[in-house]
């Protein structure tokens, strides 16, 4: 089973990244792909270039980028890197076991 079916939680997601270096444009794609498959049409992705919004950063008390932060549902969770490791996502997600 690809998508999840249990719930209706819409998503609320804010990708953290650093113009498009190769880690930044490495994230931008790994979740996209991961939300399109698990979460189609259960998620909002806003992507932050930290050098156009910095003060963005000091909202989510950003440290590092590439980072993902998952606002909705509760709880907030982050997940640093280049998101190429799934069980890292679904962490941050907050969807371990449900996939």
């Amino acid at each position: 089973m690809d998508q999840l079916t249990a719930g209706t939680d819409l998503y609320t997601l804010r990708l953290y990244v650093c113009g498009s270096t190769p880690a930044s444009t490495r994230a931008v794609a790994n979740v996209k792909a991961a939300c399109e498959k698990f979460l189609p049409n259960r998620y909002d992705l806003s992507i932050i270039d930290l050098y156009q919004n910095p003060a963005q950063a000091q909202d989510d008390r950003i440290l590092a980028a590439p980072t993902l932060v998952k606002a909705a549902p509760p709880p907030v969770r982050r997940c640093v890197g280049d998101l190429s490791q799934t069980d890292c996502l679904f962490s941050a997600l907050g969807l371990n076991g449900e996939v």
